[in-house]
């Protein structure tokens, strides 16, 4: 051991550095402390997330400085990039991994805010992490849907109705022509929904309309809970004939998520991100959707809400495509990003889900930001239609219809009374 390396900060910037195949690498922006340059500020970040700490060390030895230290290579602006050794990291524990890159250094005090912005995991984490069991086409094989995007709705109001109103309401949307119906993210098992009556309802009327209209049809019960009771619920689900499950996976976490991908259930998971505002949604502090994006493709998820652009969610439009892209449901890169494109050899892709105050007149601009590989949610949207819930839903797959054929929402009316009353009420072209 050693006391005499004399680690400062600015010992972690190695800006000639050309990184590895075995690297992993993070783009942070970073906003310096005031009387910390950004040199000092780029190092403490690469410092706390990986091997060192604010003072020299008796305990640190020269192979561990030499192999192990992370290395600021790229300084441009606010924006810093970092490689990270692969062997600093548990190749299948995500919660480690941004206990490391995502952790300590947010309340340092030599950055006056940080935001981590993209990150690019190695061969070893794809070796080691399960990804996606349905993804995209999986997820089409089910349903049996090829060509267009899946539709859907939230379950409205978000609480309070009992297990049989609710599977009133999953009926008469998919009867409507809806190929999803989900509960919202706030729903699991309250005094006036017993989780277990209600997943039992919703798939009895989700075989009914199936019957009725000779498509495949899906119910998504919010799962989301203690691991082992959300393993239970995932369970029952299956046993009952149910094809999905939902998770909050914020709320959940990573390790929640990664172990219920792990436990193969069989079931498609549909994944919401209640909570990724409160750190992803500053533009100069926190952690970037396109990060959170890629974290959830690798720990398996098959849909995931990344926001519409249009309707009530905050998000601009390359911050939504970013994500779009990297779950692999876009088939060209357009949008630029701050790192080399994630490689992702055999790992399936996800679903994009738009959800968050759409109507059927959104629908075109929907279908030309995302194309066919989303899945389009409607809540207020079908249950908000002047006619109710079963004309709302046929509002909605009655304007995905037009915009696969290059129609206007304008000009389907026409030929759709549910469509005409719902442009009448909310609008569009």
């Amino acid at each position: 051991m050693s006391a005499k390396l004399n680690i400062k900060y600015t010992n972690f910037l190695d800006l000639s550095y050309v990184p590895k195949k075995n690297d992993v690498l993070a783009a942070f922006y970073v906003e310096p402390a005031s009387g910390t340059d950004i040199k000092e500020a780029a190092g403490a970040v690469a410092s706390e997330s990986s091997i060192g700490t604010w003072t020299d060390l008796a305990t640190m030895k020269q192979s561990i400085w030499d192999e192990l230290r992370a290395r600021v290579y790229s300084i441009e602006g606010n924006i810093v990039r970092i490689a990270y050794p692969d062997v600093l990291f548990e190749a299948a524990n995500l919660p480690q991994f941004l206990s490391s890159v995502a952790g300590n250094v947010f309340g340092m005090k030599a950055v006056e805010n940080l935001r981590l912005l993209d990150i690019v995991l190695t061969q070893k984490f794809l070796d080691e992490l399960k990804g996606p069991a349905f993804g995209v086409d999986g997820v089409r094989e089910v349903l049996g849907v090829k060509d267009r995007p899946l539709v859907g709705t939230i379950v409205k109001p978000k609480l309070g109705l009992d297990p049989k109103e609710q599977a009133k309401v999953v009926y008469e949307s998919l009867v409507g022509g809806l190929d999803l119906v989900k509960d919202d993210e706030n729903l699991t098992h309250q005094d006036f929904s017993n989780f277990d009556e209600r997943v039992k309802y919703s798939l009895d009327a989700v075989r009914r309309a199936e019957e009725e209209t000779g498509e495949k049809k899906a119910y998504l019960p919010n799962v989301t809970a203690p691991t082992e009771e959300m393993l239970r619920r995932t369970a029952l689900v299956k046993k009952e004939g149910g094809k999905y499950a939902m998770v909050d996976v914020i709320t959940t976490g990573f390790a929640g998520v990664q172990s219920l991908r792990n436990a193969n259930s069989g079931l498609i998971l549909h994944a919401h991100r209640a909570m990724y505002a409160s750190f992803a949604r500053s533009k100069k502090h926190g952690i970037h959707m396109l990060v959170l994006s890629k974290l959830l493709r690798f720990s398996g998820v098959d849909q995931l809400h990344i926001g519409t652009v249009v309707g009530k969610m905050e998000g601009d439009r390359d911050d939504v495509l970013v994500c779009h892209e990297a779950l692999g449901s876009s088939d060209e890169m357009k949008v630029k990003t701050y790192l080399p494109h994630q490689e992702w050899g055999n790992m399936k892709s996800v679903f994009s889900v738009a959800s968050g105050g759409l109507h059927p007149g959104h629908t075109a601009d929907l279908f030309k930001i995302f194309g066919k590989n989303a899945v389009f949610q409607y809540g207020g949207g079908v249950h908000g239609h002047p006619e109710g819930t079963r004309m709302g839903a046929r509002a909605v797959r009655d304007s995905v219809e037009c915009a696969v054929k290059g129609i206007s929402l304008k000009e389907g009316a026409k030929s759709s009374k549910a469509l005409e009353l719902a442009l009448s009420k909310w609008g569009g072209a």
